[in-house]
């Protein structure tokens, strides 16, 4: 039979995997997912991830795109899927997409959001799901404070240590923090992100309404590109992988 293009789109709970990508010493969500894969498919395509999510790292939105030349119709696959995927991964929808689509390099750009609960008694429920700091959180400051992310700018200091990538421009589409209740959310959309961009934007932010950096400070922050000047590396708990955009 003629081979097809898939375009997977998953959530998952990022607490029990070491990430997105396939290790040999560690559960990861392609690993899972690979095996459900083998067992419904009758074959195992290679399958290309959007993104390469962190150990604790969540996703509301994770795209995998395979080939593979079994019949089963695109609204029956995420059902087939789910019903062998351990019950903190589902497969939320599927579609053909053009021959040569590539789940990552296909991609337009990503939007993370970061959450934070916000209140001096920790919620036992969220633990895990959700970064908490007990000191107040001035939502409206946070987002006025960065709003110098929007655009085209060099982001190497907002990137881990170490990290090799030499093109380190992104341009920042989107970025807002609100809150509900005491939920603080901060959003960013980008072309692309550097390694630990959205937690260490996070951490920034944070460490702005503690008083270790100056409030109004962030385009000198980014003009600098010194890692040293913006804020701690804020726990994976928070962090989600909200949506992937792509022309198709």
């Amino acid at each position: 039979m003629e081979k097809r293009t898939l375009l997977l789109t998953l959530a998952y709970d990022g607490r029990d995997f070491h990430g997105w990508q396939i290790q040999h010493n560690a559960n990861t969500v392609q690993n899972e997912l690979q095996k459900a894969l083998r067992e419904t498919l009758g074959e195992l395509p290679p399958i290309k991830g959007c993104s390469r999510t962190d150990a604790g790292v969540h996703a509301r939105c994770f795209c995998v795109s395979l080939e593979t030349s079994c019949s089963i119709p695109c609204e029956r696959l995420p059902l087939a899927l789910n019903c062998r995927l351990p019950r903190t991964i589902a497969v939320l929808s599927c579609r053909e997409v053009p021959e040569g689509f590539h789940a990552r390099y296909s991609a337009k750009g990503k939007q993370y959001t970061y959450d934070i609960w916000n209140s001096p008694c920790k919620n036992p429920f969220l633990v895990g799901q959700i970064t908490h700091v007990p000191a107040p959180l001035d939502a409206e400051r946070m987002r006025e404070n960065g709003l110098p992310l929007l655009g085209s700018h060099d982001f190497r200091g907002f990137q881990a240590a170490g990290s090799d990538v030499r093109d380190t421009v992104r341009t920042v589409t989107r970025f807002d923090v609100t809150r509900t209740g005491d939920t603080v959310r901060i959003t960013v959309a980008a072309d692309g992100f550097l390694y630990n961009m959205v937690r260490i934007i996070a951490g920034t932010l944070i460490d702005m309404e503690r008083g270790r950096i100056p409030c109004g400070t962030m385009a000198e922050i980014i003009e600098s590109g010194e890692r040293e000047r913006a804020g701690f590396t804020a726990p994976p708990d928070g962090l989600y992988l909200d949506d992937v955009f792509y022309d198709i």
